[in-house]
């Protein structure tokens, strides 16, 4: 139990539960009780970075005291600290109807990385927020789920961009107590440390908690006195470049993540692999098994029984392989414990596709888990091929691959002004059932004028920041003039604005539009209808490609050829992916097709009634209905797909997305836009919402793995 008088020692007795508000990311998500913060200081909110945890530590005495006894802000936080109570002493899980075992979670999550907030950097990209909108949602649903990760005190990465256009990797080291963190306590009142099986010499882990809403986030620490060196930094930062690290943060994240549960008394009855990093888990449950009697294959069967296992990556590279060397040599005193010999232990993690590349992580997965899904439909087809050997076979009456769509955290990731104006035209409760799409047929009620007026102030605030970020560039490092202007300094909000932010990989093809230069500049140029495109996005520190393909864009950022009208934002993070999915005009998507799985920042612009220009793939293939946006797709053949690709973006822009936008009405409307922001709504809300997709979770996997335990005693 956290003790909210020794974090927040000068919160006045009146409004203690500020304390209790900020040590819980339930606020995250709830604009009244981001607004309880912000109505303290609105400076300091926003020099905070909005962390209400570190704000209240810095705020003035003479602030907090003159709050405790304003009558306003008093009936304000009576209200929201009420909500909260309620909210984590609901009992009930609605959509659960197996009972479970007395003190045990239905579901423990294994991600090697979440999304939540800007103030826990634990995220890369896409799959750290689904992570985290999965635990949201779980929340919201009141799901028994308790998720583990690994604390990165280093985080991914800040990008800076040096005048030469290439990618600079910033560290910043993470502040633990100034943020919604806290630690594991033991029976002796200090840190938990957990000493983690396998490795030599021997690895040792603090345990942290993040409590997000109802669900507990237990994050793993290395970086402790306990631990030499090398050890101290294996959780330094997400995705190491070094193969052997990065295999030993992955028997930590498996094996120790698994222990420090055991060690906590969690008992949970499914075990949910987001993507292969924590795989190792599996082995440790296994150990568990053989310890108490039984048999290496009836351990495994039981375990298989109650794993679901979620893949992401259809990119052959994406997927983590060891060397069989490599293995030996971390678990040569592992597999007897499971009473196997080396052999039959290195077969598990064998692809029949490499059977002499190494231990695949996904290949295990893939045997260890019963339940097995892709994230979209195209991403199973796709995902059925590569594993063709591991996967039933067609003909057999199965599916050789289960698919559950991405979906986002609709709370999180709609804008509050917009949220407003739902409130007032799609009836109260509309939250509570936003996952039925009959919800999102009241959108046509909101007059064309009152949902134009919320984009334009929505796409003013994202200009705004962008140019502020440009202005602190200027300020704190002395920056040349090319790199403020190619920051986005010269940004019009009166100008159709074009969004691309996503993870600088070479098959996301962020420079396609920039293929016909001379085409663009008529583009971009055009003194009567413009286009400007906003970029976003951050390579891999080990990804010298992706960095070039960055350094390319940033160039042509500042190429004044091309007007100041497209601009590359350093730094792409949670609260840069806010601004953008709010604000942009249309969503750009251009992956090489079938390596998009599912893209789930697609899904957050078209919440908030961004039309979409993708080709057809992941999620677009089923979202796509011919009035929400555009979608192309060439075939693959010989020649330069690029330029064919390039091509069609180019035609879609001239002939059709770029008249639409400007055919203006007489009071300045583009209505045949705004018709398509709402289809673009009604056709994405509810289809692609987080509940959606953890009741689908739920309903396929979780319930039926949940009744065969019930019904065998596995």
């Amino acid at each position: 139990m956290t003790d909210i008088r020794a974090l927040f020692p000068n919160l006045p007795d009146r409004i203690v539960g500020l304390g209790e508000l900020a040590e819980n990311l339930w606020w995250s998500w709830r604009p009244r009780a981001r607004m309880l913060f912000k109505m303290l200081d609105r400076q300091a909110w926003k020099d905070s970075g909005h962390n209400p945890d570190k704000m209240l530590r810095e705020l003035p005495a003479e602030i907090l005291n003159s709050a405790a006894v304003n009558p306003d802000y008093l009936r304000h936080y009576d209200v929201v600290l009420s909500i909260f109570r309620n909210y984590m002493n609901r009992k009930q899980c609605p959509i659960l109807k197996t009972p479970l075992e007395s003190g045990s979670v239905a579901v423990a999550y294994f991600s090697a990385e979440y999304g939540l907030h800007r103030s826990l950097p634990f995220y890369a990209g896409g799959l750290g927020f689904l992570a985290g909108d999965f635990l949201k949602e779980s929340s919201d649903l009141n799901l028994p789920v308790v998720a583990v990760g690994f604390m990165y005190p280093e985080g991914y990465l800040h990008q800076k961009i040096g005048e030469d256009g290439w990618q600079e990797n910033i560290e910043e080291y993470f502040d633990r107590d100034a943020a919604a963190i806290s630690r594991v306590l033991n029976s002796q009142g200090n840190q938990l440390v957990v000493k983690v099986p396998v490795i030599e010499p021997v690895v040792h882990v603090a345990v942290w908690k993040v409590a997000v809403g109802r669900v507990p986030l237990f994050l793993l620490d290395t970086d402790i006195e306990q631990n030499d060196p090398w050890n101290r930094v294996m959780s330094a930062r997400l995705y190491t470049g070094d193969l052997e690290q990065r295999m030993r943060q992955e028997i930590v994240l498996g094996i120790g993540g698994a222990t420090v549960l055991k060690t906590l008394g969690v008992a949970y009855q499914v075990m949910h692999l987001n993507e292969g990093h924590a795989a190792f888990a599996l082995l440790e449950r296994i150990r568990d098994l053989t310890a108490d009697g039984d048999n290496f294959e009836e351990a495994f069967e039981k375990v298989k029984q109650r794993t679901v296992f979620t893949t992401h990556t259809p990119v052959p590279a994406g997927h983590d392989v060891f060397s069989f060397q490599m293995m030996e040599k971390y678990f040569h005193r592992y597999w007897p414990a499971l009473g196997i010999e080396r052999e039959r232990f290195l077969q598990l993690g064998v692809s029949p596709a490499a059977p002499q590349a190494g231990f695949n992580m996904t290949a295990f997965a893939l045997r260890s888990s019963l339940c097995r899904n892709a994230v979209s439909k195209k991403h199973a087809a796709v995902t059925g091929e590569m594993w063709q050997g591991l996967l039933p076979a067609a003909g057999t009456g199965q599916e050789a691959m289960e698919h559950v769509t991405n979906g986002i955290h609709l709370p999180t990731w709609v804008e509050p002004k917009l949220k407003m104006l739902f409130d007032r035209y799609l009836g109260a409760g509309w939250v509570d059932d936003h996952d039925n799409p009959l919800v999102w047929e009241m959108i046509d009620k909101i007059p064309d004028q009152e949902l134009w007026q919320v984009h334009y102030w929505m796409k003013i605030k994202l200009i705004d920041a962008v140019r502020e970020r440009s202005r602190r560039r200027w300020v704190q490092d002395r920056a040349g003039s090319s790199i403020i202007l190619a920051g986005g300094a010269l940004l019009d909000p009166s100008v159709l604005t074009v969004g691309f932010a996503r993870r600088f990989a070479t098959y996301k093809r962020a420079a396609l539009i920039l293929n016909d230069l001379e085409r663009l500049k008529r583009l971009v140029n055009d003194r009567w209808r413009p286009v400007q495109i906003i970029f976003a996005g951050k390579a891999h520190p080990a990804d010298s490609p992706g960095k070039m393909i960055l350094q390319q864009i940033f160039n042509a950022c500042r190429n004044p050829e091309l007007g100041g009208r497209i601009a590359f934002v350093e730094d792409y993070g949670e609260q840069l992916a806010q601004y953008l999915v709010h604000g942009v005009d249309l969503w750009l998507n251009t992956p090489l097709p079938p390596m998009e799985a599912s893209g789930t920042s697609g899904m957050k612009a078209a919440l908030n009634g961004v039309p979409q220009l993708s080709i057809l793939d992941g999620w677009w293939i089923e979202g796509y209905n011919g009035k929400n946006g555009w979608a192309f797709e060439h075939r693959a053949q010989e020649g330069d797909r690029d330029s064919l690709d390039a091509n069609e973006i180019y035609r879609l822009l001239e002939h059709d997305i770029i008249p639409l936008y400007y055919r203006v009405s007489d009071d300045g409307i583009p209505t045949g836009w705004v018709d398509m922001m709402k289809e673009t709504i009604k056709a994405s809300a509810a289809r692609f919402s987080a509940r959606r997709m953890v009741k689908d979770y739920v309903e396929k996997f979780y319930a039926p793995a949940l009744e065969v335990k019930r019904q065998n005693g596995l």
